[in-house]
């Protein structure tokens, strides 16, 4: 990354005007493929609505989002569905990089898991500048993995190896939740990402939804990375949970690789993630009495409350571990983390008063841009206070862990959106 993120002055919508021919676009750049157009699975526990089309459908019309990173692209089925929209004429492929539908850009993706000895199994994130790379992508893969048709399989390469493949490819390399306690390099693999990787090939760290800048900040590795707050999102709804502001000429995959190094004016403006209590693998998790620990000890491997052995260690906890300073250094480079409650999450909030939200306003304007008077408007009073509070990071949480998500609590609503 290079040099400091000094944002212009407000511009008349509140935010910070930007150079002649920049703009600001929302990122998510991990979200799952559940079926194809002609109903075959890819990630068979994602919706079956999360067709490469429908995603793109959900980022356009309803979440606002301008760059979705589509992490299945690997599979010869999903671009099957892409070249017949190329065909059709419905979407674009971009000189730059990417899918155009519309408005929104889809970047060609693949989510990846690896298994080194001495560690669990991890996830990676690789990106691709074009269709025919991540056709060459996928017939590397297809000696190396039980069904190249199915999302994020395990690769029988090494994961410095791979980053070489992608390099060579024009390809970038993210590591994925990587706090996280299933499938998290740092949260299961090992203490230090150059364990595994290449320090110098790694374009960004993805955080994970139990994590935020603060708590990765503690760990001085991390200093030269950009972050990285992305939804993994398997459904529909979910898109957009977490979600990255870039400064771009245009939404492309070049553009993007531009904002993640800092160059030319690009940059990412902010990190939008939940707030980490929110995340289902925050706290630590005792399964066999099913309560939280909160305070286990840093070394205790064996529950206070039961005196079971196998404990599902919180992020939270896990990144205390690897911290290797009192208080968080955020570099010069490292946009603001600003703490989202998504509106599935927002307490009252079910599936009809989303649908009726959703008609008037995208999901990213509701949460962030819309100034209060046409909040109210659109929300009710009662919504759009507890969508002010959030903004300011003032909503109590219960935290989540063991696999079950926390809740937002205000004024005494305690129940959760259905």
């Amino acid at each position: 990354m290079n040099g400091s993120h000094r944002p212009g002055r407000p511009g008349r919508d509140g935010l910070p005007s930007e150079a002649p021919g920049l703009r600001r676009v929302f990122a998510d750049l991990h979200v799952h493929v559940g079926r194809t157009d002609g109903g075959e699975p890819v990630k068979i526990s994602a919706a079956a609505s999360l067709t490469f089309r429908g995603i793109a459908l959900e980022a356009e019309e309803r979440k606002g989002i301008g760059i979705v990173g589509v992490v299945d692209c690997h599979s010869p089925a999903v671009q099957e569905d892409i070249e017949r929209r190329l065909d059709s004429g419905e979407m674009e492929e971009l000189a730059g990089g990417g899918i155009r539908f519309r408005n929104t850009v889809l970047l060609l993706g693949c989510e990846m898991e690896v298994l080194e000895p001495g560690g669990g199994p991890f996830h990676l994130l690789g990106y691709l500048p074009s269709l025919e790379a991540i056709r060459g992508w996928t017939e590397w893969l297809r000696p190396r993995v039980a069904n190249v048709r199915l999302s994020t399989p395990r690769v029988r390469a090494r994961a410095r190896e791979l980053q070489r493949e992608l390099a060579a490819r024009g390809g970038i390399l993210v590591p994925a939740h990587v706090f996280t306690p299933h499938r998290g390099l740092l949260g299961c693999s090992a203490d230090r990402l150059e364990e595994r990787l290449d320090p110098d090939g790694v374009a960004a760290v993805e955080l994970g939804l139990s994590a935020d800048a603060d708590m990765a900040g503690r760990l001085s590795q991390l200093d030269r990375y950009p972050y990285l707050t992305n939804s993994d999102a398997h459904s529909p709804g979910t898109i957009g949970r977490e979600c990255n502001e870039l400064v771009v000429a245009e939404p492309t995959f070049a553009e993007t690789l531009k904002a993640l190094r800092g160059e030319d004016g690009r940059r990412i403006a902010a990190n939008y993630g939940l707030h980490p209590a929110l995340g289902k693998y925050h706290t630590t998790f005792c399964p066999d009495c099913r309560q939280q620990l909160p305070d286990a000890a840093r070394a205790d491997s064996v529950c206070p409350l039961c005196g079971g052995t196998r404990l599902v260690r919180g992020v939270a906890e896990r990144a205390e571990m690897l911290a290797d300073r009192d208080r968080p250094l955020h570099p010069p480079h490292r946009p603001p983390y600003r703490r989202q409650v998504p509106l599935m999450f927002m307490p009252g909030v079910g599936p009809k008063t989303l649908q009726k939200l959703l008609a008037r306003a995208t999901e990213m304007d509701i949460l962030h841009r819309l100034p209060p008077e046409r909040l109210r408007e659109i929300a009710g009073e009662t919504l759009a206070d507890l969508i002010l509070r959030a903004r300011e990071d003032r909503l109590d949480i219960s935290p989540g862990g063991g696999g079950t998500y926390g809740r937002p609590v205000a004024r005494g609503v305690t129940g959760m959106g259905t």
